[in-house]
């Protein structure tokens, strides 16, 4: 199995208290996979249903953010590849 990958940066290296801190994630794994399910439906008389569509992601990542001060984090977005999360100092 593939171990996830994941990298962080702060939008700054120094704050104020009661800055905003933005932390920029960007994280993979290369067994995650997207999958798109087809079904199309038949009756005994040959007439089909158009072809109905479901996505799934195969082994998704779930992205956890704490600190050792026991701040805080919400997640501003998060597109499956890279996520932001915000605190203040």
């Amino acid at each position: 199995m593939a171990t996830p990958t994941a990298s962080a940066a702060l939008n700054a290296s120094v704050f104020a208290s009661g800055d905003q801190m933005l932390l920029t994630i960007t994280y993979s794994d290369a067994e995650t996979k997207p999958l798109t399910v087809t079904i199309v439906v038949t009756d005994a008389q040959g007439n089909s249903s158009a072809p109905a569509t479901a996505n799934v992601v195969i082994d998704p990542l779930t992205v956890i953010v704490t600190d050792n001060s026991g701040r805080t984090w919400t997640r501003v977005s998060d597109n499956g590849s890279v996520a932001v999360y915000r605190s203040v100092a």
